[in-house]
């Protein structure tokens, strides 16, 4: 007999295997998808090895296989045990990355009850048990779900377990129901020859007899092919009851056929031909192309200025890799992702591209991820999750804007780093990665100058006009502005500019990194604060809504009338955000149109493509945005770009501020300027020495790295030494409190047990967004050489959450 190692679909399994039997009559491979006894429940697992013997002495056999096809390739297989290991993540957690889309099923838990024993003297119970059996229908079952909403969770779970205990209930488990299949759409076709149809429709209508029937049957015999029965419906004006009338007569018949749903839409597509490359374009398709030839793992940093043609590049090497029979997969910031990428890949492979992201729905995401696993697509485009595509005969992958912090999970387990996820798989694969930017991520740009990367370089600019300039950039001093008596929004340059863009029928960019309209709201007389009531954050003033609004977790209120403290009615708006810059800019430019796009105007799926598509289209002259307006945007009416406030994340405590701030200002400066009018850039700051903010100013990445290479060698940060973030939350802040203190004490000894020198613990303090959803958190930061190896044998308890390499501290 041999046997499987299975990654169990359950929280308690966490990092580690179970073995099972294989009864003779199943046939099981690697990466299979089956279905396992675990305790007394039956779970999903996947299988990740097959091993002649076992690696406990009692087991148990597999209870079934749910697809015959195995749904992780051996790649996979080996990337879901690294990202578990790395990562610190339960084991099943990584393997479902790469899972088709609804294929995870909770198992439910349901309440039954049974008849008491003789002797057994209800009124003896409390009330709340009572409450629970009254829950119960006496011939039927409550879900434990039901009972939790009712009585509370940890109430309904130990009183359950009571009942269940004095033999007054029993429990039974059931998985939930299967969240998406492939649709299916009836279609109706004729179960006759045409001749005869077309007889029995004209004796129908000799006879004055079911004239919609007749029509119907015509309509049939006009069709070259079965036609979908909601369109046949509406062309021949009939009901589904004339339909199976047909039906019954044996003229007609409905089969189910299987359709796709298709995420884009190629009807605006129109297919495009390679471009000529430029010298500098030429050189890295070049080095691009005689790796995919090498056949064997090889990673390039492309850097190149904004406009400089890093796509054209993308395109054609992947195209390249389509001649040697190979598939890509490109990832692109989600943020990114609007219809103007999209249709960059898609008209150069026209319907062989597939698109995976977050705003598609359950069922396009099936589709897509079974046509990918089938082979149907050359080239897989997505967010962060894409590198976990199906995708097979991968030779290339590219990650464009590789310095996004939205590559990073951060919200749930596995936390982990699209990019070395991709770089993982690239090793396991034997394929060639590309890591595109313009401001590439220090850590990155450090492997590059240690020769881990290749680095490739576009220097110029890339436009079908004259000239390839980057946009002029002007820095104004807002306190020199404040000394001139100048307090409103608009320096006095970047008023005359908008008004000057605006006068000549231009287009302008005003960036604004915060959304809303006043980032806080103040009594003038007590100095109160309204801050939401789960989180440690004040309430953003929101004008469209009127409504203070909480970032975090959405929590929201009227604005009150006069101060909840003190009574008076000194409530004062502070702080500006998206909403606030539209306000203004319309009262000061009445003659502009405009548009907003952040996202609170983006909740809808086509959100993105209409506010894009007007501004395309010139229905308005200023666009007014947070990052969302920074990132892959090709506009060349846009000839002015505003920076209202350059220095938001300058001000968080947060070691990668300078390098998010320098960034972003040349994303959003890489607007301008990208038609024959040029362009020029201006960026308002209380901070115009910053060496982040100089260094944009002048595109210069090169002295901008330089001087945060140093300050990061200085200071014992990545890429000289790895971070992780043990953050512990709770509802009690000083039951909170003494856990992260007991931890550190823990920590400590485990660093002196083991004779570790070059591990350094910071902390614990309490977390930037102290109190997050109700609960408290305190954090310890580790920093040294080997953070996953030290932590990886420790035992955390529950409540305590570990981000290896975090992007962020804040």
């Amino acid at each position: 007999m041999s046997y499987a190692e299975v990654s169990v679909n359950s929280p308690i399994a966490q990092r580690r295997t179970f073995s099972y039997a294989i009864p003779s009559h199943l046939d099981i491979d690697v990466g299979q998808a089956v279905w396992v006894p675990f305790g007394d429940k039956l779970l999903q697992g996947i299988v990740l090895e097959l091993s002649p013997h076992p690696e406990v002495e009692e087991t148990r056999e597999l209870s079934g296989v749910i697809e015959p096809r195995p749904l992780l390739s051996p790649q996979q297989v080996s990337l879901a045990r690294w990202i578990s290991e790395y990562y610190l993540s339960p084991l099943f957690d990584a393997v479902a990355l790469m899972l088709p889309p609804g294929f995870e099923r909770r198992t439910l838990t349901f309440i039954s009850p049974t008849p008491p024993p003789d002797d057994f003297d209800l009124s003896a119970l409390n009330a709340e048990q009572r409450q629970a059996l009254e829950l119960i229908p006496e011939r039927g079952r409550a879900s434990l779900g039901q009972i939790e909403k009712t009585l509370g969770r940890k109430k309904a779970q130990s009183i359950v377990s009571q009942l269940v205990n004095k033999g007054l209930a029993v429990k039974s488990y059931e998985l939930e129901k299967i969240r998406v299949k492939p649709k299916m759409v009836p279609y109706l076709s004729l179960a006759v020859t045409r001749p005869e149809a077309e007889k029995e429709a004209a004796s129908l209508r000799r006879q004055g007899k079911a004239p919609k029937q007749a029509a119907l049957l015509e309509y049939l015999s006009r069709q070259s092919e079965p036609v979908a029965w909601a369109e046949a419906r509406q062309n021949a004006n009939c009901t589904k009851a004339v339909a199976d009338a047909l039906v019954k007569k044996g003229l007609a018949k409905f089969r189910e056929v299987e359709v796709r749903r298709e995420p884009i839409s190629y009807k605006n597509i129109v297919p495009s031909q390679p471009l000529t490359l430029t010298l500098a374009q030429k050189t890295a398709f070049e080095a691009i192309k005689s790796s995919l030839a090498e056949d064997k793992t090889k990673v390039f940093l492309l850097h190149g200025v904004t406009g400089s043609g890093k796509t054209e590049v993308y395109l054609q090497a992947l195209a390249e890799t389509v001649k040697l029979g190979k598939k890509g997969i490109v990832l692109v910031p989600e943020i990114a992702l609007t219809p103007q990428t999209i249709e960059h890949f898609a008209a150069r492979f026209p319907h062989r591209v597939a698109v995976l992201h977050s705003k598609l729905s359950l069922g396009e995401q099936f589709d897509e991820w079974q046509r990918i696993r089938n082979g149907d697509f050359d080239v897989v485009i997505g967010s962060r999750s894409a590198i976990f595509a199906p995708q097979p005969e991968l030779g290339l992958i590219v990650i464009d804007e590789e310095q996004e912090w939205t590559y990073k999970q951060h919200d749930k387990a596995p936390r982990y780093h699209a990019r070395d996820a991709a770089l993982k798989l690239a090793e396991l694969s034997g394929t060639t990665v590309v890591l595109g930017s313009a401001t590439p991520d220090v850590e990155s740009f450090y492997h590059a100058q240690r020769g881990d990367y290749r680095l490739l370089q576009l220097p110029e600019r890339v436009t079908p006009y004259d000239g390839s300039a980057l946009p002029q950039v002007e820095i104004v001093d807002l306190r020199e502005e404040l000394k001139a008596g100048n307090q409103s929004l608009f320096s006095r340059s970047l008023f005359q500019a908008i008004g000057q863009a605006v006068a000549n029928r231009e287009q302008v960019i005003l960036f604004l990194n915060r959304r809303g309209a006043a980032s806080f709201i103040q009594c003038r007389s007590c100095g109160f604060v309204l801050r939401c009531k789960r989180c440690d954050v004040p309430l953003t003033y929101h004008l469209t809504e009127d409504k203070l609004v909480c970032h975090q977790c959405n929590y929201q209120i009227k604005v009150p009338e006069s101060c909840p403290r003190c009574g008076r009615r000194r409530i004062k708006f502070l702080g500006i955000g998206t909403q606030r810059l539209e306000q203004e800019v319309g009262y000061t430019f009445p003659q502009a149109r405009l548009l907003r796009w952040d996202s609170d105007v983006t909740k809808g799926r086509y959100s993105h493509d209409q506010i894009l598509s007007k501004f395309r289209t010139h229905q308005a002259d200023i666009l007014i945005g947070t990052q969302m307006v920074a990132k892959g945007l090709d506009l060349p009416l846009v000839t002015l770009v505003g920076v209202v406030s350059a220095d938001i994340a300058l001000n968080l405590p947060d070691f990668r501020g300078g390098e998010r701030t320098f960034q972003l200002l040349s994303q959003v400066a890489g607007r301008a300027g990208r038609g024959a009018r040029g362009g020029r850039v201006i960026i308002q700051t209380y901070a115009p020495e910053h060496y982040a903010i100089q260094a944009a100013a002048r595109h210069d990445y090169a002295s901008f790295y330089e001087q945060e290479i140093d300050y990061r060698r200085q200071l014992h940060n990545p890429p000289f030494t790895q971070l992780a973030c043990l953050t512990y939350s709770h509802t009690n802040d000083a039951l909170c409190q003494r856990e992260a203190e007991r931890m550190k004490r823990f920590l400590n000894q485990e660093i002196e047990a083991r004779g570790i020198a070059d591990i350094e613990l910071i902390g614990p303090a309490p977390a930037f967004i102290h109190r997050l959803r109700g609960r408290f958190r305190w954090q310890l930061i580790l920093r040294g050489s080997e953070v996953t190896a030290f932590l990886s044998p420790l035992p955390l308890p529950q409540g305590w959450t570990v981000d290896i390499d975090p992007v962020g501290l804040v």
